[in-house]
């Protein structure tokens, strides 16, 4: 009887240190309920084999004139000029070798996007363009413990005067956030990375899973749709109450079949049939 009972208090003290490492955001509620009356175009109105590819102005500007929120990522030059791309590498948008950091932003206007007339378009040109017409998802792309993005690109956000929140992947951005400008909305990026295959490991097991929100207490959890069920993500919307927001959607099917399980939608390679 006593090695069952100390088995229980064993596995009963494991749940409470969980549930408390997975605690979101709890004594500070910003509003988020604003958020959630928008749709967001992944990386702008995009279509990459036109036009205007992803994280370009004039994706950006479809996604204005279409009423719609946006999604967008920042990341530095080689110059500390906080710019708007999503890979750390040139290759897949741009055809060239190297990483976006490797270049001055002078230096990256000779690189078309996708054979296109855009290029790569600093984070204040497209503040201004959006000009708080619509609301923004600002994902702070950053590899490892270089955190000079967040105070270079926060320094252009707080002279913005529309609606934003930001997110990231990596939990020491928003722990700068939560520490020096905690009135923005945070969100905590993920993705189901031991199921992808791509990923190995405790770091990948701890950012599946959710284990830094101790610390980085975010206000919203932005996970890939297809991993809804990663028990984490769903205690954290369904017994904290933390907004939810879903990641990649490509179809009408998709967006309908998450209504039930996220509360804000960023979609991609599809026009949904509500705005």
């Amino acid at each position: 009887m006593n090695i069952l009972l100390l088995v229980l208090l064993c596995c009963m003290t494991m749940a409470a240190l969980y549930l408390l490492m997975i605690m979101p955001g709890m004594a500070r509620k910003p509003d988020t309920e604003v958020f959630k009356r928008w749709l967001y175009a992944h990386r702008g109105l995009h279509d990459n084999n036109s036009d205007a590819p992803e994280n370009s102005l004039k994706a950006f500007q479809r996604a204005v004139d279409a009423g719609y929120g946006m999604e967008m990522d920042i990341q530095l030059t080689k110059d500390k000029v906080p710019v708007v791309f999503h890979d750390f590498t040139l290759k897949r948008i741009c055809g060239v070798e190297g990483k976006v950091s490797d270049y001055t932003y002078k230096e990256l206007q000779r690189f078309p996007l996708c054979r296109s007339k855009e290029r790569i378009p600093r984070l204040k040109d497209v503040l201004r363009l959006v000009d708080g017409k619509v609301p923004l998802i600002v994902e702070f792309k950053i590899e490892f413990k270089d955190l000079s993005l967040c105070p270079i690109a926060d320094g252009l956000l707080r002279e913005y005067k529309g609606l934003y929140c930001m997110e990231s992947f990596n939990p020491l951005c928003l722990v700068w956030y939560r520490r020096h400008h905690k009135e923005v909305v945070r969100g905590q990026l993920s993705d189901g990375f031991l199921r992808e295959g791509n990923y190995k490991g405790i770091l990948s097991f701890v950012l599946q899973n959710l284990l830094t929100n101790f610390l980085t207490k975010p206000d919203f959890i932005a996970y890939n749709h297809k991993y809804a069920n990663v028990l984490s993500r769903r205690i954290c919307r369904g017994l904290y109450r933390n907004m939810a927001a879903a990641w990649t959607i490509k179809s009408e099917e998709e967006l309908e079949e998450e209504r039930k399980n996220f509360d804000v939608f960023i979609f991609d390679s599809f026009l949904p049939k509500e705005n």
